[in-house]
């Protein structure tokens, strides 16, 4: 019976989410939001079911379950966004300059997250040493990029930072939806909104419940089976980026979500929750995501881009993960 709820609240929540992209792009679009900052918006909605997931779960006293949709979400997407589709597509091409701007705030944010998950930092420190990375990037990314020419920094740092900004949202103006607003943009992003929150903490609730009376552990339950049905959407949208040769876009896509979903699925959370002290199974996926997203970065850095064989070394990364988690 459970399983009846859970799959319709899946799709329900995952069509929605498709539905509050769209709207919330345009609506971008109509205040003159930057590229950039549209990538970020449109990040943020795709993952509107798995954050909604997690912060019902880490509230509602099952922090394994909540942590392992946030990080679990955050392995599946290297895998599925990168991995799968370099393996695609052949060849996702990317400028360095951008691969060491995304990869320098995903790697901040995915240490920052390990620190705490660790114990070493207390959530409330984990989030700002992620925002102190963020911010900055984002009240840069809203600028002109005459505005961007004019920043206080070195001429060196400056011009690195204004190109790969450049390239970056190159890709992004092909990959985002252009159909134009509309006056029932508001409307529609706020009922898909309330669709989205509603069937992900069904899909939560169910996909919990069976887990206890299979006697399957929360953080498989979190860490596999909701993480990866909450990022299929990112998956497939990913994919046909990386076909249409969107690698800037796809890299974007993988990386600003992934921060995403530990600033506001987890960080956020655990710091209105308090200090908790999670087990091996959490520190596995934490070290799991930071682990995958240096092999990423690395790869994609000393190659220009990621082939076939980096798509293959980093679902094989995935795999290893998934069969550990699952037998430990």
């Amino acid at each position: 019976m459970l399983v009846v709820i859970f799959l319709p609240a899946a799709a329900t929540s995952l069509v929605a989410s498709a539905v509050l992209v769209a709207r919330l792009v345009r609506l971008g679009e109509r205040f003159g939001l930057s590229e950039a900052i549209l990538g970020l918006l449109a990040a943020l909605a795709a993952d509107a079911p798995e954050i909604t997931s997690a912060v019902a779960a880490i509230t509602g006293g099952r922090a394994a379950v909540g942590l392992g949709v946030t990080l679990g979400s955050n392995v599946f997407n290297l895998a599925a966004l990168l991995g799968l589709g370099a393996l695609v597509a052949g060849r996702i091409a990317l400028h360095r300059r951008v691969v060491e701007l995304e990869g320098l705030l995903a790697l901040v944010v995915a240490l920052a997250c390990l620190a705490v998950v660790a114990g070493g930092l207390a959530p409330g420190l984990g989030l700002a040493i992620s925002l102190v990375a963020l911010v900055p990037y984002v009240v840069v990314a809203s600028r002109t990029p005459a505005a961007r020419a004019r920043l206080p920094l070195g001429d060196r740092l400056r011009t690195w930072l204004s190109s790969a900004l450049a390239e970056e949202e190159a890709d992004l103006a092909d990959a985002l939806p252009a159909d134009g607003t509309q006056h029932t943009d508001v409307a529609v992003a706020i009922a898909a909104m309330v669709i989205v929150v509603a069937a992900s903490l069904v899909m939560e609730q169910a996909a919990t419940t069976l887990g206890t009376q299979a006697q399957v552990p929360d953080i498989i339950i979190g860490g596999v089976v909701l993480a990866a049905t909450t990022s299929l959407p990112n998956a497939v949208a990913a994919v046909y980026l990386a076909v249409r040769g969107r690698g800037e876009a796809t890299l974007s896509e993988a990386f600003n979500s992934n921060a995403i979903n530990v600033v506001v699925g987890f960080l956020v959370p655990a710091t209105i929750a308090g200090a908790q002290v999670f087990s091996g199974g959490e520190q596995l996926v934490a070290w799991s995501y930071l682990g995958l997203t240096a092999l990423a970065v690395v790869l994609a850095w000393r190659s220009r881009g990621l082939g076939r064989r980096s798509g293959l070394a980093i679902i094989a990364g995935y795999a290893v993960f998934a069969v550990v988690l699952a037998t430990r």
